[in-house]
């Protein structure tokens, strides 16, 4: 299993990205997808979480500018970051939450899933 996230790159203050994240593989159950971020020489942070049940929670720092909503593929995950500021810029990591997922023809569970970053990037 995988999460593979994409849509990151250099975009000037005041525009806008996409963020999209997708578990891969033979999954049975998550209870919820979100995103993280890390600057540089900054620990990470949440930035949004949406679970199976439809709820959000988001960082006040980018409240009323990101959304974070499902995809039509399953165990797929958007944000939409707009107005998008310096203090922007970071690596955005996607996690999967409580994932159920079959290794070897086994059922596995874990706490949480990590993909690999991808670099957002806001010019002032």
């Amino acid at each position: 299993v995988q999460l593979q996230a994409f849509g990151g790159g250099l975009v000037q203050a005041g525009g806008s990205l996409k963020l999209s994240c997708t578990a891969a593989g033979k999954i049975f159950r998550i209870d919820g997808m979100g995103w993280y971020r890390q600057a540089p020489g900054k620990e990470g942070e949440f930035v949004a979480a949406l679970t199976n049940a439809g709820s959000t929670n988001y960082a006040d720092s980018v409240k009323g500018r990101f959304t974070i909503s499902r995809g039509n593929a399953k165990n797929t995950v958007h944000l939409q970051m707009n107005s998008l500021r310096s203090d922007d810029t970071a690596v955005y990591y996607c996690n999967a939450d409580r994932p159920v997922y079959e290794e070897n023809d086994n059922p596995v569970a874990v706490r949480e899933l990590w993909g690999r970053g991808t670099q957002v990037t806001v010019s002032s």
